[in-house]
């Protein structure tokens, strides 16, 4: 009896968000850890999509900068130079100048430092090849992975975007039980693989012609214009389906209903 006791008290614990010791539990945990440091972490059960709640899921104004000028820098420079070196030298220059503001203004350094890498990796493998083209390879490859782990998540019924969503809202793996939160999260899933696949479809093809301003210009009209858009609508989808139980008309005047 104590065993069935206790193996029952087991199996209700690891129905718990925090206590979910399954695979699909550890990554979601995972995402939703990796969530909270972007922007799908602004995605907050009773905070209004504000304009402003955007800029800061997107890491303000500076995260903003950092995210765009280095790509912007490349792309002017090269097209009034065609110099593949200088044009790489010079957005290098601007995320190692973005990263030491923040290091001496003692600000969280870690997109700064991700974008610095990030930056510096590409234009090594360019200098390396001698094609100004293989400065976006390492973009290439991030969208390629994103778009195929999204795919098979779909594939699988566990949408990727559910599993973040479902930690950080703290219903663990509940929502997939629920049909109208499942067929959101696969249709959130399914639209983020279309920004990613998106990309793949325009600038690969860009790629292989070893089109450098074309590359530049896609990837800047590709990254923030399309992502935060689909930031608000996953934003707005999952404020909708989590939306808290509305207060009961016939409530005695003081009493506050218990939150679900």
């Amino acid at each position: 009896m104590t065993n069935a006791n206790s193996r029952n008290d087991d199996e209700s614990s690891s129905t718990e968000p925090g206590a979910d010791q399954s695979v699909p539990g550890a990554l979601g945990q995972g995402l939703a850890a990796a969530a909270k440091r972007s922007g799908l972490g602004q995605v907050a059960e009773g905070q209004a999509p504000t304009g402003a709640a955007l800029l800061k899921a997107m890491g303000g104004i500076r995260g903003l900068a950092e995210t765009i000028l280095p790509g912007l820098v490349f792309l002017v420079i090269y097209t009034f130079t065609f110099n593949v070196p200088l044009s790489l030298a010079a957005s290098v220059a601007v995320a190692v100048v973005f990263t030491v503001i923040r290091i001496i203004g003692r600000t969280p350094v870690t997109q700064a430092v991700a974008g610095l890498i990030g930056v510096a990796a590409s234009a090594v493998l360019a200098l390396i090849s001698g094609r100004g083209s293989d400065n976006f390879v390492l973009g290439l490859l991030t969208n390629a992975g994103y778009a195929l782990a999204l795919l098979v998540s779909l594939f699988v019924r566990w949408p990727l975007i559910g599993l973040a969503v479902g930690y950080l809202m703290g219903d663990g793996l509940a929502w997939r039980t629920n049909k109208a939160k499942f067929r959101a999260m696969q249709l959130l899933t399914l639209c983020w693989f279309g920004m990613f696949a998106a990309r793949l479809i325009v600038q690969l093809p860009l790629y292989l012609a070893d089109n450098v301003s074309g590359l530049a210009l896609t990837k800047l009209l590709m990254g923030i214009p399309l992502y935060a858009p689909l930031l608000l609508v996953s934003w707005l989808v999952v404020r909708a389906i989590y939306r808290p139980a509305a207060v009961p008309t016939d409530a005695p005047a003081g009493d506050t209903p218990p939150q679900s």
